[in-house]
């Protein structure tokens, strides 16, 4: 994976790993912080990919034994709460409701990587998920009654069917890891999931509604 290369992996890096640290700087150095923080954003912007590249460097050249999807998986469930932007800022109640809901989802999804390989715990998780993406998606509908204009109500259903479609394969490789009733355990099982489960969780809908 190299960057340019798309995928949740990559689009995650600098919101989940590296902006809770920017913010932790921040407490020291101001300055440095938002410099450091500018720098990075405009970065990625012109070259996706450019911060999953920095941090894998990071990581090979401290020899560290790192698996990158369970990792960002983990982390993502509290950097919704550490990272304004991952949050919408219109005030209304469908909005903050929404920010709960895609929080509660993300925050469940991170403990994929802990609880896989307990098929009890795993069974109760799966089900947490299923209704949190239900949530999700009677919140998204919402507020869709919130954004005015055509434009805006079709840019907000298409983040939907792509978020359908996430879960849809969520679920499929599930199936595949529950296959003929055995619960397997291959790290290739195990990793197709954290990837779908990361699917799941950055498909954001802060689609520019919340400048309306």
């Amino acid at each position: 994976m190299t960057m340019g290369d798309e995928t949740p992996v990559t689009s995650l890096v600098l919101p989940v790993i590296l902006r809770p640290i920017l913010s932790k700087l921040e407490r020291q150095n101001v300055s440095a912080a938002q410099t450091l923080r500018a720098a990075l954003s405009k970065a990625e912007s012109s070259h996706p990919g450019i911060t999953h590249d920095l941090v894998l460097g990071i990581v090979r050249r401290a020899d560290l034994n790192l698996n990158m999807n369970e990792s960002i998986l983990r982390l993502q469930g509290v950097a919704s709460d550490i990272d304004v932007e991952y949050r919408l800022a219109r005030s209304e109640d469908a909005f903050q409701e929404l920010n709960r809901k895609s929080a509660s989802l993300k925050k469940i999804l991170s403990r994929i990587p802990d609880e896989i390989t307990d098929r009890k715990t795993f069974l109760e998780t799966i089900k947490e998920i299923a209704s949190a993406i239900k949530k999700l998606l009677d919140a998204v509908n919402e507020v869709a009654g919130f954004i005015p204009g055509s434009a805006g109500k079709q840019a907000l259903e298409q983040r939907k069917r792509e978020f359908v479609k996430y879960s849809k394969r969520f679920s499929n490789t599930l199936k595949e890891y529950f296959k003929e009733g055995h619960f397997r355990h291959s790290f290739q099982s195990k990793r197709s999931l954290c990837e779908c489960a990361l699917l799941d969780s950055s498909d954001e809908y802060d689609n520019g509604y919340s400048q309306e």
